[in-house]
């Protein structure tokens, strides 16, 4: 198999694995874990969701990619909104049709889409992205994921990345704090698709000028992950909360700490809080890093079928060539 399809494919699934280990303990502290530490896939708990559910983060992810692929590959700002009001208001790209940790900037960006369309106002649905800095939630970032592979598989340069992934963030979320999370996210993504290793990849970001696309104040949010080594920090200065900020710092810090696919997993949803994102996230990175992926977590993932053969077809409209 092609080294760039088996990527994508433990890229995806290794977000969605992160996503459902995180999903039962979301919004619980930290402290829990100090004497509880989770080290396995568990059913029920926060949201009272069956073993193998994953929640916004991928339904999300799933509706980005099926837009992609019914458009041949193509982006359509439109037609991604209209997946992400399916997936809201019918539960499409769920496990079992039903939608949950639905994040209230996200939400309030859907009203205001589905508001403009009912008085007939066709503006472009990037403009319905939330612009206050209290609406700075982890809510773009978490999807950008595909979006990291398509820039890398279509050889986009560094303005048309920044635009893609800016315009991508801003359907909900318009903040440049925002904004810059996942562009941050989407350059680690680029630089571990390129076969380099983890503490290149993150010297690599470290090293990137983001004064030619971001302002000052929101590169200086960023500055403990910029302009220090993240890992290096006590865990009891990282926090899992859903501030985008926070939210990144302790998706990296999680993946540079660890030395295997199911220790990265572990160090991310054990933070707790917004473990299902943190554990999407770093999945994500660690799903590419080292795609080792735990066999018996992703058998226990529901749909798994539906979610391989999703794959399948992102890789054929990204058209990643596979080996004879």
């Amino acid at each position: 198999m092609n080294n760039d399809i088996d990527r994508l494919k433990s890229g995806i699934l290794g977000f969605i694995i992160g996503d459902v280990m995180g999903v039962p303990l979301e919004f619980k502290d930290r402290k829990h874990f100090k004497e509880n530490k989770v080290i396995d896939m568990l059913e029920y708990g926060s949201h009272n969701m069956p073993k193998g559910s994953w929640s916004d983060d991928s339904s999300m992810v799933i509706a980005t990619m099926k837009s992609i692929i019914d458009n041949n590959g193509n982006i359509d700002y439109i037609d991604i909104m209209n997946n992400f009001m399916k997936w809201a208001e019918n539960g499409e790209f769920t496990p079992n049709d039903k939608t949950f940790g639905i994040g209230r900037t996200t939400l309030n960006a859907l009203k205001c889409y589905r508001y403009r369309n009912e008085f007939k106002e066709y503006e472009n649905p990037i403009n319905c992205g939330q612009k206050d800095f209290r609406d700075n939630g982890n809510g773009s970032l978490m999807r950008i994921l595909p979006i990291s592979f398509y820039c890398y598989y279509k050889k986009l340069n560094d303005d048309e990345i920044y635009d893609l992934v800016r315009n991508i963030s801003s359907l909900t979320h318009s903040h440049q704090l925002s904004i810059l999370g996942c562009f941050i996210y989407t350059l680690f993504i680029i630089n571990l698709l390129k076969e380099n290793n983890k503490e290149y990849s993150y010297k690599e970001i470290r090293n990137y000028n983001y004064n030619k696309y971001f302002d000052l104040d929101s590169i200086n949010y960023y500055k403990r992950l910029l302009d220090n080594d993240i890992s290096k920090l006590d865990i009891d200065n990282i926090s899992s909360l859903g501030f985008v900020v926070d939210t990144l710092e302790a998706v990296i810090w999680s993946f540079m700490n660890s030395n295997n696919y199911d220790e990265s997993i572990i160090n991310a949803i054990n933070l707790g809080n917004d473990s299902d994102t943190i554990g999407a996230l770093v999945g994500g990175l660690s799903g590419i890093y080292y795609e080792n992926l735990n066999k018996e977590w992703s058998n226990n993932i529901l749909r798994k079928d539906y979610i391989e053969d999703l794959c399948f077809k992102y890789i054929n409209c990204l058209e990643i060539k596979t080996d004879k």
